[in-house]
């Protein structure tokens, strides 16, 4: 299993960068699968939560959305399929979540309450900038793939303040996680 990071600011000592935003880890991560032909990738790294998700929370998921919010608001369409899962989920982690959590990515962060919650009310949790083309990229070569995710803020007009008060922390929480299960596999 090869473990896999966004980069710049949210690096791991047992992970790989591959970029940060939807354009750079899609590059990254398929000159990195050619190189390299991993078996399973495991993604790790922070999200912002839409509500339900508390600060330093974990959770895994297997599945993500690229909704903008135009989108949302029904001010535009696309015709692409932004609706993404793992094809193949045998990448085996412990996490406190019982069901497959719907993570949203965007190369934006979400800063206002209101669209936080239509988020939400459209079955999204958590917000993640990369994970829509890790799971994209890995389905294309059929690996086995799944993310775990550490929350550092609730998607409002303190986010960002509140991921940088947090980051540090949520990172620390994240990686002992992620070492204790690698452990386990």
């Amino acid at each position: 299993m090869k473990i896999l990071c966004a980069g710049d600011s949210e690096t791991f000592s047992f992970a790989k960068p591959i970029g940060i935003g939807l354009i750079n880890s899609s590059i990254n991560l398929t000159s990195f699968i050619l190189e390299e032909s991993p078996k399973s990738l495991l993604f790790v790294g922070s999200a912002g939560s839409y509500g339900n998700l508390k600060p330093m929370d974990i959770f895994s998921s297997g599945s993500c959305g690229n909704v903008e919010i135009g989108y949302l608001l029904d001010n535009c369409y696309t015709p692409i399929d932004n609706m993404v899962r793992a094809k193949i989920k045998n990448v085996s982690c412990e996490t406190t979540n019982k069901k497959d959590i719907l993570v949203n990515s965007s190369n934006y962060i979400t800063t206002n309450k209101i669209v936080a919650n239509k988020f939400l009310e459209n079955g999204f949790e958590a917000e993640n900038m990369e994970f829509f083309s890790v799971l994209t990229v890995a389905n294309k070569f059929s690996i086995p793939v799944l993310g775990i995710f550490v929350i550092t803020n609730y998607c409002d007009n303190n986010a960002h303040r509140d991921f940088i008060k947090n980051h540090s922390k949520a990172k620390e929480k994240l990686a002992l996680h992620v070492e204790k299960q690698v452990s386990k596999i």
